[in-house]
């Protein structure tokens, strides 16, 4: 007889009020991959799009568990694998874009779509890191090639991408100019932000200039001023690229590169932001924890696009439905 489990399931696309708390069948792990008692579940931006029905359909279908960044237990390993036993803590960003479950008491996945969890983490501090983290890692380090010296613009700087980027660049010796609102400027200056520009007073791209690398979160008009930042030959990763028409054409138009951008799943970039953890060079920002049972609440936070940080899901026993 399958067992079951809890997990956040939507049964149309829509609202937060489509998200309910249900039995479903828990997932059995193959070759390769591992089962993982989940006892957090970040939720992202990404989370809210993909409910409403306006992201990856084709390759999500009803009824659907929300959620990818997860961080747990390990129950069980599948044939073949080496990587983690039973009793390891882990954590990642498992099948992005397809359906990962991360809402849920368990989630089944390849291995090495996980890491293992630094010791100074606890474990709903990691489940706000990976999908956030592996975006700026990817961004920054695969994309852009950030180096010592260069001048690094990220847009909402104190989000849950936008904070750890700031601090991975820093690491990597860049000046970063940041944008929040002027409230979160105290929290950009202990991130580490050279200048910080609150973008709903000040015009960015009549402000900022000579720009190497820029962090863009935002799409449409924003998207495209911030190319009018970049010195020649600067570059742009788009996280909303498919929400910036023109985006390539208007970089042609002023000597700079333009990229769009999707996360993948990563091991290596896992492995990599846990040492930075470890050495004291990363801290993930978790704004609030909510149970599992309240996983609308937590998207409507995440929808009023003022979450500091990361909100996050806790799974366990006190989650009643």
């Amino acid at each position: 007889m399958t067992e079951r489990m809890r997990a956040v399931q939507q049964d149309e696309w829509g609202g937060p009020g489509t998200m309910r708390v249900a039995e479903v069948d828990r997932p059995e792990p193959v070759f390769g991959e591992v089962l993982v008692k989940v006892a957090a579940a970040g939720v992202n931006p990404v989370d809210t799009f993909t409910r409403e029905g306006v992201a990856y359909n084709r390759v999500l279908s009803l009824p659907f568990v929300n959620g990818w960044d997860v961080a747990g237990v390990v129950e069980r390993v599948g044939y073949g694998t080496t990587l983690f036993r039973p009793g390891d803590r882990v954590f990642g960003m498992p099948w992005f874009p397809r359906e990962a479950g991360a809402y849920a008491e368990y989630v089944t996945a390849p291995a090495r779509h996980f890491a293992a969890v630094p010791e100074e983490l606890s474990l709903t501090e990691a489940a706000a890191l990976p999908l956030a983290g592996l975006t700026a890692w990817q961004m920054l380090v695969d994309v852009a090639g950030v180096r010592p010296g260069d001048r690094v613009l990220v847009s909402g700087a104190a989000g849950g991408v936008g904070h750890l980027a700031v601090q991975l660049a820093k690491h990597f010796g860049a000046h970063v100019i940041g944008t929040a609102r002027a409230e979160k400027h105290a929290f950009l200056a202990e991130l580490g932000v050279d200048e910080a520009i609150d973008y709903t007073t000040t015009d960015l791209a009549g402000t900022v200039t000579d720009i190497d690398v820029a962090i863009q979160m935002f799409g449409g008009e924003a998207g495209l001023r911030a190319l009018e930042t970049l010195r020649p030959g600067g570059i742009l990763v788009s996280g909303q690229a498919a929400w910036t028409p023109g985006m390539d054409r208007r970089a042609a138009e002023l000597g700079v590169r333009a990229s769009d951008f999707l996360v993948e799943p990563d091991h290596t970039g896992l492995v990599a932001l846990a040492d930075l953890v470890r050495k004291g060079r990363l801290k993930v920002h978790v704004e609030a924890e909510l149970p599992l049972a309240e996983a609308v609440e937590a998207h409507r936070l995440v929808e009023t696009g003022r979450t500091t940080g990361k909100i996050v899901l806790t799974v366990g026993e006190r989650d009643d439905v």
